[in-house]
Formats: structure tokens, sequence, C-alpha cells
């Protein structure tokens, strides 16, 4: 087993769950600073210049989680929960943390009204071709 996995086990247990309850992780807070962007599909995605989040000491192990999730490969808020086994709620301010701290950046998907219709990029396509 894992020196991650090993940590993970030994604040939780099996009868009662999570021994550091979520509002503990973010130290009762409920909301942070830009986080009225962060709803579901909102993709985390780690800075290119991020260093070694284990390095830090402001951040706590969950920080340092999701950096490294998102460093790979870009996560929606709802897989980071999900990965994390943590509430929305949680996992929002964590990001919000981590945003703020200039570690990771959101975006947002765009909106299906807001794509070009098929339509008008076939016809593109064909006055490409035509040329």
């Amino acid at each position: 087993m894992s020196a991650d996995g090993q940590a993970r086990n030994h604040w939780f247990d099996d009868e009662a769950g999570p021994v550091v309850r979520p509002y503990a992780m973010t130290r009762g807070r409920t909301t942070s600073e830009g986080q009225h962007r962060l709803d579901l599909i909102a993709v985390v995605v780690t800075e290119p210049d991020t260093g070694d989040p284990d390095s830090d000491p402001t951040l706590s192990p969950e920080h340092v989680e999701i950096v490294g999730l998102c460093r790979d490969v870009p996560q929606s808020v709802a897989e980071l929960a999900a990965e994390l086994d943590l509430p929305i709620g949680v996992v929002r301010v964590l990001i919000g943390d981590l945003v703020h701290a200039e570690l990771v950046h959101v975006t947002r998907p765009v909106p299906p009204a807001e794509l070009p219709d098929e339509s008008v990029l076939r016809d593109v396509i064909n006055g490409l071709r035509a040329l």
C-alpha cells in the first residue's frame, strides 16, 4: 500500500466516516473568492508554472491532491469531488483557495448555444474547397 493510501486510511474510520469533518478542511468557510464561477462543469487546470505543491506549508493535503489531479488532465469540479470523496461545497472552497493562490485556473466549457451552427461550418468548408 502506498504512503498516500496509508495517510488517507489514517484519517478515515469505517464505522464513523471521516475523522476530519469537511467543514474543518475549509476552516469553517462555506465560500471563497471567485466561487461564483465554480459550477459542477467548470474545468480546473493547473497553472503551467506551478511548482511542487508539497513544498508549500500553507496547503492542506486536499489542496495538494487537487493540484496533482489537475496537473495531468484538467478535471471538472464534479470529477474532483468524486475523486476526493468530498462534498461539492468543500471542493469549491478548496479550489477557490487554489485559484486565489494562482496554482490553478478555472475555465468554463462553451455553452452549446454559443457554438457555431453545423451548417455554417459546412458552408465554410465547402467554400474553402471551392478555392
